[in-house]
């Protein structure tokens, strides 16, 4: 008998190719779900908290590693069947295998948890998850970028996660259900018209993204081709077609993108037949909105936060409301209405045309919008605002605008944010001094099915009496 026992497996090893047995016991505000070995942490996506699984390690750190599912051992009771086949390799969802209810509490959590940790608030006042009505079905606009199989046929997708390779699909669960129908038919016109595909390795072809834009209460499409350069044959004839064939689509546009670039949209954008934008309603408001302006994908949940903003500010009518990075004025014009002026601040010229046009669209005299950076605008101001509403890009505040605010004192402050982590980080310089209290915290689930969270917080400014020295 051998003197080597080997009776006993091998004591598993902390390297990339390990094959580790983990349950997973957390959802990371990436989406991944988090495992831990012997005090070292594991993040693995598609799984759900409460699964036993294998999985095998492909990037290994001192103190973590990430890991690709290999067999769901024991399955999750909060694990539940996705509504799209291919959610295990898209990249547009992450948790489309997680019950909604659960969704919900992790992302409460992490902003909790951000608030704590980052912004050093004690029991921080967050509000239950604003939840949406329905889940799926909700996204308001379906930008794909497109590509070619090995068979050279024409395809739009997503890419599956970590990486650039194409999943190709005909339908979304998440989108508006009325574009589904638009995507196939639409592929193989392209396909038709033998319009060349842009290669982004060797930055070669010509059609880039198929966008497609609804207006949520009034079902009106618009198509968008983001292509390198003009040269797409017949492209107004397909128009037209298009026009013809789908009476919801109101408008086909190309935007010209030449940049070796991963970001979608060029600068130039031209209609090609139809109109350049269509009509949304918002708020009790119409709206005129382009291919390349921002608004909300998830409408119904954006006009629910709203509400929940005009309730916390008990608006008497007399104010001056500052929006800073307004955008095209979704939340400026609904604001608008409650208080005696309104001024909002915003970058980008084109966005800011859009605003004055909607303003004037709702017949809306006490409301202006200035160009610029917030942080040359804020500063400038004549009047000092009563409240200033911010509702920054992922990056949050520049710390010049905190600074600013600090000064004038605004009477409140509502803070709307996409990422907890810039929130708590700039919630903590605004309250660091005493002079504004986090009076609340409402998060709101914006895109379900992904581990986005969007939180509106309010800030009241304290009396001289009630600070803290």
């Amino acid at each position: 008998m051998s003197a080597l026992d080997t009776s006993q497996p091998p004591t598993p090893q902390w390297q990339q190719g390990q094959v580790l047995e983990l349950t997973i016991d957390d959802l990371a505000d990436q989406g991944e779900g988090v495992g831990r070995w012997q005090q070292r942490v594991v993040f693995v996506p598609d799984t759900v908290i409460g699964d036993r699984v294998a999985v095998r390690l492909i990037y290994v750190k001192p103190q973590y590693a990430h890991g690709r599912l290999l067999q769901i051992l024991e399955p999750s009771p909060h694990r539940v069947r996705p509504a799209c086949f291919v959610a295990d390799k898209c990249g547009g969802c992450q948790w489309q295998q997680v019950e909604y209810d659960l969704q919900l509490t992790i992302k409460r959590n992490l902003v909790i948890q951000a608030l704590e940790r980052i912004g050093g608030f004690s029991s921080p006042p967050v509000d239950p998850m604003l939840a949406a009505t329905d889940p799926l079905g909700y996204r308001n606009k379906a930008t794909y970028p497109l590509g070619l199989s090995a068979t050279r046929q024409v395809q739009a997708g997503y890419y599956q996660r970590g990486s650039h390779q194409l999943i190709n699909l005909n339908q979304c669960p998440v989108q508006d259900g009325r574009l589904n129908p638009l995507l196939a038919a639409i592929k193989l016109d392209i396909q038709q018209r033998g319009w060349s595909i842009y290669d982004e390795s060797t930055h070669t072809g010509t059609l880039r993204h198929l966008s497609l834009r609804i207006g949520r209460r009034t079902g009106e499409v618009l198509l968008t081709l983001v292509a390198k350069t003009a040269d797409l044959p017949d492209l107004e004839l397909q128009a037209q077609e298009w026009l013809h064939r789908y009476p919801q689509v109101v408008g086909v546009a190309l935007n010209l993108n030449p940049a070796a670039t991963n970001t979608i949209f060029g600068r130039q954008t031209q209609a090609i037949a139809g109109r350049i934008w269509l009509g949304e309603e918002f708020a009790g408001l119409k709206f005129q909105i382009q291919p390349t302006t921002f608004f909300q994908v998830f409408t119904e949940q954006a006009e629910r936060l709203l509400g929940v903003i005009l309730q916390q500010l008990h608006l008497q009518g007399d104010e001056l409301l500052v929006d800073a990075y307004c955008g095209i004025g979704t939340l400026t014009l609904p604001l608008a209405t409650e208080v005696r002026q309104a001024i909002g601040l915003e970058v980008q010229p084109e966005a800011v045309a859009q605003a004055e046009k909607n303003a004037a669209l709702n017949r809306l005299t006490n409301v202006t919008f200035q160009t610029g950076t917030v942080e040359e605008q804020l500063p400038a101001l004549i009047q000092p605002p009563d409240i200033v509403v911010l509702d920054p890009p992922r990056k949050g505040c520049d710390r010049s605008v905190l600074a600013t605010l600090q000064q004038i004192q605004p009477h409140q402050i509502v803070y709307v944010s996409c990422n907890p982590a810039t929130l708590a980080r700039d919630l903590k310089i605004l309250c660091e001094d005493g002079r504004y209290q986090l009076q609340r915290v409402q998060p709101a689930d914006f895109f379900p099915q992904t581990s986005h969270v969007e939180a509106a917080a309010f800030l009241v400014r304290l009396p001289l009496s009630g600070r803290t020295p």
